[in-house]
Formats: structure tokens, C-alpha cells, sequence
């Protein structure tokens, strides 16, 4: 029985997508987060801890336990694995991105860099630390602007800004963020410092897809209906198939593509993120791991295969290379938070869930829990998702389900 190693930080929502996966595929899993288990001395074959801040030392330790119970493959999970898990696939010789690579995704400074060079169009950007004059920073930019930290996901710490004056002021709300311990630790050096760019107008769309051999395939583009122009950018609903035009979305895919040749990832999932205009398609954002959150349940494959199955039987050398996503339009909503504050009730849910083509309503959000909206927050309340026909009654029946919802929220 072939055996993947999952790398699964304790925040993650993917742990039992990925682990139903594994089952249906008859594939052993060994499940490694970067705290220890309880019952890890019950289960030491299935059961690992590693250190996801430090990827070298992360590395030894996958090294240490092999010797033991090898494994076929490394699947991170999410944005903060993604490195880790080239460090330790390198250390095991297991075919992945280069450690080289995965730092490049990692890091939206260096992946600018790299982009540009390449003449792959990105916003025109700047980079800041924090032991430089804010007002020095915001003479250097051009207006309106996004300030953003270069390691951070779920649209944390971005903020626009428009003028000099809202510059400094998301410049000191970011080093806030930034500076709070846990996320501090996270970031190591990366967390001193500050990207900016030149906010692009336009459409949004998100991007994800399989790389093989250097070869990328897209396997859905997600319109992003909702406009996303500020002053923060959390996301809220993502409908596929796209209804842009037949040459747009080609020229997505292949702006895609060209940026996942420069930032040379060879193997596993992509989830990017662009905006289009006139001028074409720009690079926001490609990450080297898979779609967040619970959004994976709104894309479906030939045969009811999830997108967790195709990453394991991907990572594990298989050909799914014929496998297509399901005609039928789909989508997901990420449910927005309204207001920081303690969540009391959740009303609506059944009704929400009546909906004609809502197909779930999960609130992963706790009674008594404290909830934060971005830039400071990095969840959602919960998600919705709907199958439908056509895309644009999916997007109707998003909306009219979330209507329906009410959030008492002191």
C-alpha cells in the first residue's frame, strides 16, 4: 500500500478532506503537524511531528522517521507547508518542487522579482522594512496603491491605499499585525518587511491546476464576482466555470502557465490568483499548494473525484492527465465577517440550506468564538456552496442563501 506523508498544521480545514481522499484511494497516510499528538506514541507510524517554521530542521526530522516507515510522497496542504515539504522531499528524494521554488511561491517580494525578469506582467512594485520612514516610503509610491506583507495568505495585512496620508497609516496597521508573536515567528526576517504595488483595476479570477514536469494544466478558472478594489480585500464568492470570453480565459491560463515556468515548480498544485483589464492579464499571486479553506468541495471531476484524490494520485506518480472537472457550474462562498466582536447565535442555517441549488452550508466559526474580519483576521464564519446549472444561478443562489444568514455578533 503505497503511503503519503500530509503535512497538516493544527489550522488547517483540510485534514479530513484529505484523509477521506486517502481512504478512498487505499492509500496509507502518514498525518505530520508541527504539534504533537496525544497519540502519537500510540500511532508512531502514522503520527509525526515537524517543525514547519524551521523547513531544515523539519527535513532531519522526516529523515529520522523514514528509516522507520518510508513514504511515496509529500503533499503540503496550505501556504505555510508548502516550503517545508520541498525541504523534506529533497532530504527523501522524492520527485517535488525545488526547495529554491517553493521559497519563490513563498515570498511575494521574490516573486515579483522573479516574474518581472521573466516579463511575465505583475504590478509595478516597491519593497520596504519596517526600519524605514513610512512618510519616506509613501513619497516613493505612486497612487492608489496596495501595502501588503510578503508572506502572510487569506488577503491578511492588505490594505489600499490612496493617497500618502492612508499610506502611513496602513504601513503602521501592518507592522501591528505582523509584529504579534505568533505570526512574528511564522515570518522570521520576512516579517520586517513590506511589498507594495500599484493597485490594478479589473475582473479577478483564481486559477487552479496541476504541474507536471514543469508543465502546468489548469483545472478551473473561478470568476470572482464580487468586486475587490478596498480598502481591504477579503474574498467572498468564487463561481466556476468562468463566464469571461473563450480568448480571456486562454490568455489567463497561459499567463499562468508562463509565471509557473519562471518561478520554476515542476510538480503538484497551483492556486493562482490575476486580474484582467484592457491591458491583459496581470499576476497577483501563484501559490505552489492547493485552493484554502474548505473551497476544494466546489470543484468535482469525472466520477465524483475530489480534487483531494487527484492531488494524492498526482503526487504519487499516477496519470490524471484525463481526468476533467464536472460540466455542471459550481461554486462557494466564503462567508464574510461583518464586524470584529464575540460570536453569540447563527441564525437562518435551514433556511440558507433550502435554497434551490445550495448544496451545503457549513459554519466552521464556534458560539463564544472571537472573530476578526481582515486585514487583522485570517478565517471565515464558514462556507456555502452551491451546483447548478449555469453559473450565474449558482452565484444567485450563493447570495440569496447568505441573505438569508444572520450573525449575532457582540
Amino acid at each position: 500500500m503505497p503511503r503519503v506523508l500530509l503535512l497538516l498544521p493544527t489550522t488547517t480545514y483540510r485534514t479530513k478532506a484529505f484523509i477521506d481522499a486517502a481512504l478512498r484511494l487505499g492509500v496509507e497516510v502518514v498525518a505530520a503537524s508541527e504539534r504533537a499528538s496525544t497519540l502519537e506514541d500510540k500511532n508512531p507510524a502514522g503520527l509525526l511531528t515537524l517543525d514547519f517554521v524551521d523547513p531544515e530542521r523539519a527535513a532531519e526530522q522526516a529523515a529520522e522517521f523514514v528509516r522507520q516507515h518510508p513514504i511515496d510522497a509529500v503533499i503540503p496542504v496550505d501556504e505555510d507547508t508548502a516550503v517545508a515539504a520541498a525541504h523534506v522531499a529533497r532530504a527523501l528524494g522524492i520527485n517535488h518542487n525545488s526547495v529554491e521554488s517553493a521559497y519563490t511561491a513563498k515570498n511575494k517580494h521574490r516573486m515579483r522579482e522573479v516574474l518581472s525578469r521573466s516579463n511575465v506582467r505583475v504590478p509595478r512594485f516597491w519593497h520596504f522594512t519596517f526600519d524605514e520612514d513610512p512618510r519616506e516610503m509613501a513619497a516613493q509610491v505612486s497612487y492608489p496603491c496596495v501595502v501588503k506583507p510578503v508572506f502572510l495568505s487569506t488577503s491578511r495585512g492588505v490594505m489600499r491605499a490612496d493617497n500618502a496620508e492612508e499610506f502611513a497609516g496602513a504601513a503602521r496597521r501592518l507592522e501591528a499585525i505582523v509584529t504579534n508573536p505568533e505570526i512574528a515567528r511564522r515570518g522570521g526576517a520576512a516579517a520586517r518587511e513590506v511589498l507594495v504595488e500599484e493597485f490594478i483595476p479589473g475582473v479577478e479570477v483564481a486559477v487552479e491546476g496541476l504541474v507536471t514536469g514543469g508543465e502546468f494544466r489548469a483545472l478551473a478558472i473561478f470568476d470572482k464576482p464580487d468586486p475587490l478594489d478596498g480598502p481591504f480585500f477579503e474574498e467572498t464568492i468564487y463561481v466556476t466555470p468562468s463566464r469571461l470570453s473563450e480568448s480571456v480565459q486562454n490568455e489567463i491560463v497561459a499567463t499562468t502557465a508562463a509565471a509557473v515556468c519562471a518561478m520554476g515548480l515542476s510538480r503538484g498544485p497551483v492556486h493562482a490568483e490575476l486580474r484582467v483589464n484592457d491591458e491583459g492579464a496581470w499576476v497577483i499571486e501563484v501559490a505552489a499548494r492547493a485552493i484554502g479553506g474548505l473551497c476544494s468541495r466546489a470543484l468535482r471531476f469525472g466520477g465524483g473525484i475530489t480534487l483531494e484524490e487527484m492531488l494524492i494520485s498526482h503526487a504519487l506518480g499516477r496519470d490524471v492527465g484525463g481526468i476533467e472537472r464536472e460540466r455542471e457550474a459550481a461554486g462557494v462562498m466564503m462567508i464574510p465577517i461583518p464586524r470584529a466582536g464575540v460570536l453569540r447565535e447563527v441564525l437562518g442555517v435551514a433556511g440558507s440550506k433550502a435554497v434551490a441549488g445550495i448544496e451545503g452550508v457549513i459554519i466552521t466559526a464556534h458560539v463564544t468564538q472571537e472573530i476578526t474580519p481582515p486585514p487583522e483576521g485570517a478565517s471565515y464564519l464558514g462556507f456555502i456552496f452551491s451546483r447548478a446549472e449555469s453559473a450565474d444561478r449558482v452565484e444567485a443562489a450563493l447570495r440569496e442563501a447568505h441573505g438569508r444568514l444572520e450573525f449575532i455578533i457582540e
